[in-house]
């Protein structure tokens, strides 16, 4: 059980009712995570508005942004970011080994070199924050630097995100999420 009020659109202020009608308008779904963030009513327009230009935005490709986001739900123990993630990273091309292999990808046949450089820049910064000049030269051998930027982003935001639903044990929705279109609804423009 949530150890904050998850807000319900009837119950909720102007400001995020306005926020929870325009989602649902959209044709996306209002999540426990953004009715917990709700709590805060200033806060979640914004915290929305990064999370959707991440997912539909980013020259990153999506399917190395799952990557990263299981690899840090994994890393963080978020149960609900894990759930939540599974049906878009798979139909983002990430593979079902890859999904069972990303809790030991380092002994795992199953991902490439671009996508090992993502999980060890993933590792390193969501665990340490800093990142060694080795992982990062591999890392920019395959990505741009605006990928990296929005890869180190994506690990950030997705990493608050955790740490967001980790302590304050937001229930896990009743239906989960299918594909990123039930996050973003008609603006879906995933790559």
């Amino acid at each position: 059980m949530a150890r904050v009020t998850l807000v319900q659109k009837d119950q909720a202020s102007k400001e995020v009712e306005e926020v929870f009608r325009k989602i649902e308008g959209n044709g996306a779904r209002v999540l426990n995570l953004y009715k917990a963030v709700a709590v805060s009513p200033p806060m979640l327009s914004s915290f929305l508005k990064l999370g959707n230009r991440l997912l539909s935005r980013a020259e990153l490709s999506s399917k190395l942004r799952e990557l990263a986001i299981l690899r840090v739900a994994n890393l963080a123990g978020s149960e609900y970011e894990w759930t939540q993630h599974l049906s878009i990273a798979l139909a983002t091309g990430v593979s079902q080994q890859q999904i069972d292999d990303v809790h030991s990808w380092r002994e795992s046949a199953s991902f490439t070199e671009e996508e090992r450089a993502v999980l060890q820049y993933t590792d390193e910064l969501a665990v340490d924050v800093t990142v060694t000049e080795g992982t990062f030269d591999g890392l920019r051998s395959h990505l741009s630097e605006r990928q990296i930027v929005e890869l180190t982003l994506s690990i950030g935001y997705w990493g608050m995100v955790a740490r967001v639903l980790v302590p304050l044990k937001v229930d896990l929705d009743e239906r989960h999420v299918g594909t990123a279109k039930d996050l973003l609804g008609r603006a879906d423009r995933q790559k």
